[in-house]
């Protein structure tokens, strides 16, 4: 195990995934236990499961008792272990030798919303999410229902101290980019040909303090006056395409 910046520790419990995209994401990913799938007969026929998973045939009104009500559930639902925690330094090392952007949430606690920051990392080819562990919520079924298969392919990792994350982000050769409509220059105006980290905040309260002061420069998208500002997951997408189209 790589030094540097400790994991913190994932969340107790089992999820469950519901949803064809993020229950076959979950199958097709060789870091994750699947313990238990429950499903209709004609979704299950359709897909190969491993025979050391104990499957279930239910019908449709027995999935919707195992998910939240109204959970788009498409006839299936799996039970899993949480990813295993993944190490800051360790995940810096991969991007030694590529440009790609790395994306850094600040108390985003809105699963809907990491979900689908985890989606656009995934579509533009994001090396990872960094979040805090007390501020941002755990692997759950909304998360990966949100991703839609992304909560299996993007590295996710979670830190007890985000200031001192940034820190090693810095030492690792990253522009630490804070995103905020109160910034005087926007993403083009401050970006530059260096690799960087996207850091946004919570809707509402955006970015603490301690953690724009850990960033390097600050920028705004140039969104036009008729609306205040934008939903953290559609700023993060725009931020990170721009950064994948330099």
């Amino acid at each position: 195990m790589k030094k540097g910046h400790r994991p913190s520790q994932s969340a107790a419990g089992k999820p469950r995934f519901w949803g064809r995209h993020a229950v076959f994401a979950a199958l097709d990913n060789p870091e994750r236990t699947v313990r238990k799938i429950w499903g209709t007969r004609e979704t299950l026929s359709r897909i190969d499961i491993p025979t050391s998973i104990p499957v279930t045939f239910c019908d449709p009104a027995d999935l919707g008792r195992l998910v939240p009500s109204d959970a788009p559930h498409q006839g299936i639902v799996a039970e899993v272990d949480p990813l295993d925690n993944i190490w800051l330094g360790d995940l810096l090392d991969q991007g030694r030798d590529d440009n790609r952007p790395l994306i850094v949430l600040d108390q985003v606690t809105d699963p809907h919303n990491v979900g689908a920051v985890l989606r656009s990392a995934a579509a533009f080819n994001a090396l990872g999410l960094v979040t805090q562990d007390r501020h941002a919520p755990p692997e759950s079924g909304v998360i990966a229902r949100a991703a839609s298969g992304a909560l299996e392919v993007v590295p996710w990792v979670r830190v007890v101290n985000l200031a001192r994350a940034l820190d090693e982000i810095a030492e690792a050769g990253f522009w630490r980019i804070g995103m905020t409509g109160a910034a005087d220059r926007t993403l083009a105006d401050v970006m530059g040909t260096a690799r960087v980290a996207l850091v946004l905040g919570a809707e509402g309260e955006g970015m603490r303090q301690n953690t724009e002061a850990h960033c390097d420069e600050l920028a705004k998208l140039p969104i036009s006056g008729q609306v205040e500002s934008l939903n953290v997951s559609n700023a993060a997408a725009i931020a990170l395409y721009a950064a994948a189209a330099r």
